[in-house]
This record gives C-alpha cells, sequence and structure tokens, in this order.
C-alpha cells in the first residue's frame, strides 16, 4: 500500500448524483475492518453449494494447503463490494440503486480465516442516465498485515433519483 492513502475509515457525503462525477479519480472512503470468520466461511460454502475443502475443513487444510489454514471464497470476499460502497459514500438524491455488475476482478492474494478485511473505494467512471446515472467504482479489499488485497474490482452501479 501507498504510504500516502488514509489508514483512518472515513465516508463522502454527496449531495447530488450529478456532483459524483466530480470525485472521477478520487477516493471516497475506507471501511472498518471486517473479520472474516470460520462460520462465516462456512455459511457461504453451504449457500453457495462450493464447500471445497480447503474453505471448510480445517484439519485437511492445516495438513495439505499451502496457506496452513483455511481461506475464505474469492466470491465471499466480493460479495462485499456492495456492503463497502454503502459504507464508503452516500448520495442524497438517490432513491433507488442497482448493481449493474463488474467489469474486472481480480483475486491477487488468499484470505485465510481469522483474516480482518476493508474496503477503499474510488470512483473510476460517471455516466449520466435519464433520471440517474450509472458509475463504476474501483473497489481494494485491504488484508490487514498484508501488502497485497484480497481483491481489487470493478464495480457498476445504476442510480436513480426521486
Amino acid at each position: 500500500m501507498e504510504n500516502t492513502l488514509t489508514q483512518q475509515p472515513y465516508k463522502t457525503e454527496v449531495a447530488k448524483l450529478a456532483d459524483l462525477a466530480q470525485y472521477l479519480g478520487k477516493e471516497v472512503g475506507l471501511t472498518e475492518w471486517v473479520d472474516i470468520t470460520q462460520e462465516n466461511i462456512n455459511t457461504f460454502a453451504t449457500l453457495t453449494h462450493d464447500e471445497q475443502w480447503i474453505h471448510v475443513d480445517v484439519e485437511k487444510s492445516k495438513q495439505f494447503s499451502p496457506y496452513k489454514t483455511t481461506v475464505a471464497h474469492g466470491f465471499m470476499v466480493l460479495s462485499y463490494a456492495s456492503k463497502f460502497s454503502y459504507e464508503c459514500f452516500s448520495v442524497g438524491d438517490v432513491v433507488m440503486g442497482v448493481n449493474y455488475g463488474m467489469n474486472k476482478v481480480r483475486f491477487p492474494n488468499a484470505t485465510p480465516v481469522n483474516a480482518r478485511l476493508r474496503g477503499r473505494i474510488s470512483i473510476i467512471d460517471y455516466k449520466p442516465l435519464p433520471n440517474g446515472a450509472q458509475y463504476v467504482m474501483k473497489v481494494v479489499f485491504e488484508l490487514e498485515g498484508q501488502e497485497k488485497p484480497a481483491c481489487v474490482a470493478e464495480f457498476v452501479a445504476q442510480a436513480y433519483t426521486g
């Protein structure tokens, strides 16, 4: 991580959706840390039917995994994108927002059980729409004590004003 980035959680509040264009290329927030527990990993595994041993079998992971512990699913980490975006910024005149998709997602680092994860969000694109806008957030999923993030994603959202 660059030393110039703030390490204190913060949130940006934007009065109007159209004002979000002023934040292009800028960071808008940093979340608090989230604990990644084995219970959360197991629940995600059950819900997604991805119960691969590297996620859910503690003893086998100690013995055979290169991480020597269980690790969270990449898609579990990615699923925090919505939570982190809500924690990082808000727009006063938005009455409805939808997740539109992802442009690019990478998982450069494993997320071991009991790790702490947080989100750092920047606005990287903005396009006006009738009664709203589509915007793209760069979400960096930081791991406490690690230089490489768990995930970096371009999260596309659409928001509409009243």
